[in-house]
């Protein structure tokens, strides 16, 4: 045959062209695009009230000024030109899942100081009063005891327990190796009772003797006997008119002397009962009743 070639079967025929491969792509966009609209609508939504609260509590950490916490309009926060320095005010603002804005370490740190000097001076005048009104009852019980002319039988001092009256029961309250109340330590007691009675405050009466190896007869060790001494405290305070529910009594025997074994004031002085006008403020407060009670 004349230059005619035949092709036979090993040939391939021409793809037939997909003229529909372009909505996969326009399917691919719009799907984008739905996601993107929905994540700004989810970061331009802001719980206006809690973000005022928000500006509120850092403005006045800041001594007023709302400025250098947030700027924008209300109720929005300005995040333009945050700093890779910024750290997260989530927990601030009501923890997990509430609005969130930011501020820089430094103020955070300012923050947090000047809202600690804040309850430090608030505590501290909380102590100042609370040292005012232990004060006044030290005042009725002194005037009394004044009256009977037993001033001498009793100190007081404030630690942080509360107001610490200390009876001597050298013999005054107490004769040795005894937990009966001698006839002057009854007076004391009915000195100070009408004062104690009149509080809602709790009391501990702790009796304490002093560092002698002094064998007792009455009593297994000074253990009970100090026991002992604080509970007849008790007993005579209920019988003019303390509730039982405000005291509590125990026995330290000598394990919290006033006064060194060196010192010859221990003898007398570390073998005492101990009437402590609780305290009811926070620990806080009570940490500095030994601080405020210097400035009186």
């Amino acid at each position: 045959m004349s230059g005619k070639r035949k092709h036979r079967g090993g040939g391939h025929e021409e793809e037939h062209e997909n003229h529909e491969r372009w909505l996969l792509t326009y399917a691919d966009m719009i799907t984008l695009l739905m996601v993107l609209f929905i994540v700004m609508f989810a970061m331009s939504t802001v719980d206006a009230k809690k973000f005022d609260q928000l500006k509120e509590s850092l403005a006045g950490a800041f001594g007023g000024s709302q400025s250098l916490v947030v700027g924008g309009a209300s109720g929005s926060p300005d995040t333009s030109g945050v700093s890779p320095d910024k750290i997260d005010l989530q927990s601030a603002a009501g923890g997990e899942g509430a609005d969130v804005t930011t501020m820089s370490k430094q103020e955070a740190e300012k923050a947090v100081q000047q809202s600690d000097r804040a309850k430090a001076a608030a505590d501290l005048e909380k102590a100042r009063q609370e040292v005012a009104k232990l004060r006044e009852v030290q005042k009725q019980m002194t005037e009394l005891l004044a009256k009977a002319g037993l001033t001498d039988s009793v100190q007081f001092t404030i630690d942080q327990r509360g107001l610490v009256v200390t009876i001597v029961t050298s013999s005054v309250v107490f004769a040795g190796d005894s937990a009966e109340l001698l006839v002057q330590g009854k007076e004391v007691l009915d000195a100070i009772a009408p004062s104690l009675a009149m509080l809602p405050n709790h009391l501990e009466v702790g009796g304490h003797t002093n560092q002698l190896p002094v064998p007792t007869r009455n009593y297994p060790s000074s253990w009970e006997l100090s026991t002992a001494r604080a509970s007849s405290v008790v007993r005579y305070l209920l019988g003019h008119g303390v509730p039982s529910s405000r005291m509590t009594a125990a026995g330290y025997a000598d394990t919290k002397p006033l006064y060194a074994p060196s010192d010859p004031l221990s003898v007398t002085r570390n073998r005492r009962v101990e009437v402590v006008v609780m305290s009811d403020q926070s620990a806080e407060v009570k940490a500095l009743l030994p601080t405020a009670a210097t400035e009186h």
